[in-house]
């Protein structure tokens, strides 16, 4: 089987359902949230098309990539877009949801302030990303990896009110971060100079997708009733803290 990149997820591949569950949590919880028109920045694999639209009056989703294979509904359209800017109007949307993106944006500023500007007066834009106390390792695709607090601060400039929530396991998810992270630990030891954090993150890029992979599917092998038996119930959203996965930010306008 091909090595994909790790950043793109999937149901298809069983080694990401650990990521993959707690991704299209993120879906499911907006769909709770938003109505209207609907804007999502960064369709990915696509999956959480079909969660979101249906909450939607209209849906559009955006990504740098051509979108992937996934047949849309009647109210969605896709728009290959690389951001910022954003190529919409001013207050043109009720929500803007964007899930493990802002991490990989390089004017994280511009970023959040063409959101405020896309939305209209009281709308909300909900946004994800990884929570950076809980990184095993250094990840070169992203630029960046906010603490609650930094993300907080990016926001609050351009929003009236920040909700800051985040994602977190239950003990059969914390089981596999624990054989996850002695896995990172024996790849790690083979770089004593700490390379990972004083080389370029173009240089990392390709090594560390092998080897996220690699780790993945040996942790697959060895732990498949854990691997697969986790679904989007073993985690929640609630308070953030420190052990959260995720950041999941509700900011209003």
């Amino acid at each position: 089987m091909a090595l994909q990149t790790a950043e793109r997820v999937s149901a298809r591949d069983a080694s990401d359902n650990f990521v993959f569950q707690r991704s299209i949590l993120a879906y499911y919880k907006a769909a709770e949230l938003v109505s209207g028109r609907v804007l999502e920045i960064g369709t990915g694999m696509g999956y959480g098309v079909e969660v979101v639209a249906p909450a939607a009056e209209r849906f559009i989703t955006v990504d740098k990539s051509q979108a992937y294979s996934v047949d849309l509904p009647s109210n969605t359209e896709f728009r290959q877009m690389t951001v910022p800017p954003l190529d919409f109007a001013d207050e043109n949307f009720d929500y803007v949801i964007s899930f493990q993106v802002i991490e990989h944006i390089k004017r994280d500023r511009d970023f959040v302030k063409e959101v405020s500007r896309v939305l209209r007066k009281g709308g909300s834009f909900i946004v994800s990303t990884p929570n950076a106390p809980m990184s095993l390792t250094r990840n070169p695709w992203h630029v960046r990896e906010y603490r609650a607090e930094e993300l907080r601060q990016l926001l609050a400039p351009h929003f009236e009110s920040v909700e800051m929530l985040g994602v977190d396991g239950n003990e059969k998810v914390m089981a596999y971060y624990e054989k996850n992270r002695e896995g990172v630990r024996r790849i790690t030891r083979f770089d004593p100079l700490d390379l990972q954090h004083r080389l370029p993150r173009w240089m990392l890029q390709l090594p560390y997708d092998l080897l996220n992979r690699l780790n993945r599917r040996r942790l697959l092998s060895q732990n498949s009733d854990l691997t697969t038996s986790i679904t989007r119930d073993d985690y929640r959203i609630g308070p953030v803290t420190d052990r959260s996965f995720d950041l999941y930010f509700i900011a209003r306008k």
